[in-house]
């Protein structure tokens, strides 16, 4: 009798969090570590977010909108959108105008592309990824 061995540890989805505020990206990382999923790469600006998306290729990224450096979270997606179109991505912001920004730019549209506003409940961002994921 063959049986399939679950391995935990490549099976977990692989979560990048690109987040300014250190005490919320923290609380990102515990909550989705405990949930079951691996945040891999956690970072405080965009710019450099392809190259990290690279490094890690995660399942999904959540990006916020309002970031400091050269690149806000809208910019950084659209970076890795035109290399890797089908990337989940999850925005976070605290402005409602975001949402506005994101449907009228055609780039976006039909993308796996997620608005969450701050503040955030942490069971609606787990269901965010897994809505996503599951795309």
């Amino acid at each position: 009798m063959i049986t399939k061995r679950y391995n935990k540890k490549t099976d977990k989805k692989k979560v990048m969090i690109i987040e300014d505020e250190i005490d919320i990206l923290l609380l990102y990382k515990d909550y989705l570590n405990n949930k079951g999923f691996s945040v891999q790469a956690t970072s405080t600006t965009a710019n450099e977010a392809l190259n990290d998306y690279e490094n890690f290729f995660p399942n999904l990224l959540i990006l916020d909108y309002n970031l400091p450096g050269k690149l806000n979270g809208l910019e950084a997606a659209r970076q890795i959108l035109r290399k890797y179109p089908d990337a989940p991505i999850i925005i976070v912001t605290a402005y409602e105008t975001v949402r506005s920004e994101i449907s009228n730019d055609k780039f976006f549209a039909g993308r796996n592309i997620t608005l969450l506003l701050k503040p955030i409940k942490l069971q609606m961002l787990e269901y965010a990824i897994k809505s996503l994921l599951n795309k």
